[in-house]
């Protein structure tokens, strides 16, 4: 296998300031969210996310995805079904044992509300922009999304 040829600095230099960048609008996105009226840690909003991406996601494979323990995921899982916003699918007919998750309705409209408040901020944001700097996001979004690929 050939070695990779070294990365210029200039691009080093540039994925530097663009963490940093991302770093600072993700960490506001974030407070943004955090300033909802429900009260979630962010743990339980990802979870909230995750879930309503893969709806029907068993607790064990959740913790696999999320990089925690059996035990804890169960604790997370436990605190959102009684908040209302989680619950227990009807058992897989092929493995009883696997129960998915899914959102309540209360738990969309939830994550639905944290999401609209993210949203928003960065939206006014945005439309704080000079044209030409809207213009400039518009054109590095299509970049963002080749790096991300």
């Amino acid at each position: 296998m050939p070695a990779e040829p070294p990365i210029p600095k200039h691009a080093i230099a540039l994925a530097d300031d663009l963490r940093t960048a991302l770093h600072h609008v993700f960490r506001r996105i974030r407070q943004e969210g955090d300033s909802d009226p429900h009260g979630l840690s962010l743990q339980h909003k990802l979870l909230l996310s995750a879930i309503h991406t893969t709806p029907g996601i068993g607790v064990a494979e959740l913790a696999r995805m999320e990089k925690l323990r059996g035990p804890t995921m169960s604790g997370h899982i436990k605190a959102l079904e009684n908040a209302g916003l989680v619950r227990r699918d009807t058992p897989n007919p092929e493995d009883r044992r696997r129960v998915g998750l899914l959102l309540t309705e209360q738990g969309t409209a939830v994550l639905q509300d944290i999401r609209s408040r993210r949203l928003d901020w960065l939206a006014r944001k945005l439309a704080q922009l000079p044209p030409e700097g809207a213009q400039a996001l518009r054109h590095a979004i299509q970049y963002l999304n080749e790096v991300g690929e």
